[in-house]
């Protein structure tokens, strides 16, 4: 006997609330232009629509779980009434509703061939360029379209990770270190034919850690050895050193 009465009970709201959302329906048109009390009360209805399109399910006869399509046509109609009439308030109910069932509208429009959300993002580009809205409720509609564009803001799962080598990343050898031939020709873990004396620099260097090649102390530390030797070069030196110098530039250039 209770549960009898449970389901009169529910009966008996399902067809008041039934009855309530179609006198509203019914009067979107003249709902949506009429004054801003009348307006508020059109947006709570929009909205409860639209929560009421994601949370309700209808079983089929195989079983099979689906939203109602008769609540999905009345969404598009809703729209249609609020951008026909592009006011201020019925543009950011438009917004809110599309932020809530968007993505789930489109998804099914796709299963069925429909081209509804393309429609509904064309007319809200045309209202951007020719309502009198606000400045802040163009842009809410512009920021709307971005979502959109973004597949609503779903995100895809990410590709592969692959581990960067000479082969897939040309930035690989980017960060290495260079070096000179005796020659004065450069070169890196780049060039294959300097490969393996490349490494033994490299190798030599990993001695020195806190040293450059001139000598310069990069610890920080200082050292008494290296505080004691002057800056300035033996005069042979300078000379022999300016002579690589021209015939390493000599070189390069042939």
């Amino acid at each position: 006997m209770a549960g009898l009465q449970q389901m009169m009970l529910c009966k008996n709201l399902w067809n008041s609330s039934t009855n309530r959302c179609r006198t509203e329906y019914e009067v979107k048109d003249q709902a949506a232009k009429g004054d801003e009390v009348t307006r508020k009360r059109f947006h709570a209805f929009v909205l409860f629509l639209g929560e009421l399109y994601l949370n309700l399910e209808i079983k089929g006869t195989n079983g099979q779980v689906t939203r109602a399509d008769i609540l999905q046509v009345g969404l598009r109609e809703l729209l249609n009434a609020l951008f026909s009439n592009p006011m201020d308030d019925n543009l950011i109910c438009a917004v809110k509703l599309l932020k809530l069932t968007g993505s789930v509208l489109e998804d099914a429009w796709k299963e069925k061939g429909k081209t509804d959300m393309e429609e509904i993002i064309q007319r809200i580009e045309n209202v951007v360029l020719d309502a009198n809205c606000s400045r802040d409720v163009k842009q809410m509609l512009l920021k709307l379209v971005e979502l959109r564009s973004s597949n609503w803001g779903r995100v895809h799962a990410t590709s592969t990770y692959r581990e960067a080598t000479p082969e897939n990343d040309p930035n690989y050898f980017m960060n290495e270190p260079t070096f000179y031939t005796s020659d004065g020709v450069p070169f890196t873990a780049a060039d294959p034919d300097y490969q393996e004396k490349y490494q033994e620099l490299l190798e030599r260097e990993d001695f020195f850690p806190d040293y450059e090649e001139n000598g310069t102390d990069l610890s920080g530390g200082g050292d008494p050895y290296l505080d004691d030797i002057d800056d300035e070069m033996d005069p042979e030196i300078e000379e022999a050193y300016e002579k690589f110098c021209l015939e390493s530039e000599r070189k390069r250039k042939q």
